[in-house]
């Protein structure tokens, strides 16, 4: 392969990039090189076709007509590129490439967390890039190799693969909490309670969700402290400034040691399991295969709660 066409390549992918992430900040992060470097790649390609590709203006960039047709025309060329010299890693001792992979936090804290190092150390080759995605991002248009969330939050086009129990909710406060407050004794009762929210990347409160007799509500409450991360609710509930709807994995040991005390856990819904998904491919990704066959392989053992 020549140097104008390995040159070329790297025109179409760099246009790519721009048109899908409609940015060129973001676009040359995600490709690694300057803003500067990308605009001058992308203007030098127009040039070369004679044909505009992307409209720009100061607050956004967009694709042309032209810039749309070329687009969808280049995006299979370039999965199956991608994908064919993603083949020739069955010919290598260990898999390698990057793998991008985009994970609900609790995921992160489950699943990826405990299992990084050994996983890092055995496929040296692999560049693992772990998105924390509180938002649901669409990982086909994101450009992601896999997701980890809850199964019942996964598209039904996508592989599925289980990757740990079921993750049962729980309301939490601590005595401090409870020494000036009742504990309630159903959902309804909330409304009297400092409640501690977290807002999700998307700008919505994550839903206070329970069920009882088959029938499942989505409680509103309310209180003066509301996060957009999990990593101040810890001491926010130490210094009882109110309850905490969380995954039960995280406040475990907590309520285990006596520091937390869960309320309402007739109330609380079916634990779903975290799922590793991907979309449909002829072949999957070498580095893809290694991760879900780790992961498997680790869940097996792990000793299962009774």
């Amino acid at each position: 392969m020549n140097n104008a066409r390995v040159t070329e390549i790297g025109a179409i992918n760099a246009f790519i990039a721009v048109a899908e992430q409609r940015n060129f900040t973001r676009a040359a992060k995600a490709l690694g090189v300057s803003p500067a470097s990308l605009s001058m790649t992308i203007r030098t390609l127009e040039e070369r076709l004679g044909v505009r590709l992307l409209n720009r203006t100061t607050r956004s960039v967009a694709p042309t007509e032209a810039g749309e047709s070329l687009l969808l025309r280049l995006r299979p060329v370039i999965d199956d590129y991608h994908a064919a010299f993603d083949s020739l890693n069955v010919f290598r001792d260990t898999p390698a490439g990057l793998l991008r992979i985009a994970v609900v936090p609790s995921a992160a804290e489950s699943v990826v967390a405990p299992i990084l190092p050994k996983f890092m150390t055995q496929y040296p080759d692999i560049r693992l890039e772990v998105f924390i995605d509180s938002a649901g991002v669409d990982i086909v248009a994101q450009h992601f190799d896999a997701g980890i969330r809850y199964v019942n939050n996964v598209d039904r086009d996508m592989i599925a693969v289980q990757v740990s129990e079921e993750q049962r909710w729980v309301v939490v406060g601590s005595r401090r909490y409870f020494e000036r407050h009742d504990k309630p004794n159903s959902p309804q009762e909330l409304h009297t309670h400092d409640c501690i929210r977290i807002r999700l990347a998307n700008g919505v409160l994550l839903p206070w969700r329970f069920e009882k007799g088959g029938k499942a509500i989505d409680v509103p409450v309310g209180g003066s402290l509301v996060l957009n991360d999990k990593s101040l609710i810890t001491p926010a509930l130490a210094g009882g400034l109110g309850l905490a709807y969380l995954p039960g994995h995280y406040v475990a040991d907590r309520i285990a040691e006596g520091y937390l005390i869960p309320v309402l856990q007739d109330w609380m819904p079916p634990g779903h399991p975290l799922c590793l998904f991907y979309p449909s491919r002829r072949q999957t990704p070498a580095a893809l295969k290694a991760l879900i066959d780790f992961l498997r392989r680790d869940q097996r053992s792990r000793p299962h709660k009774s």
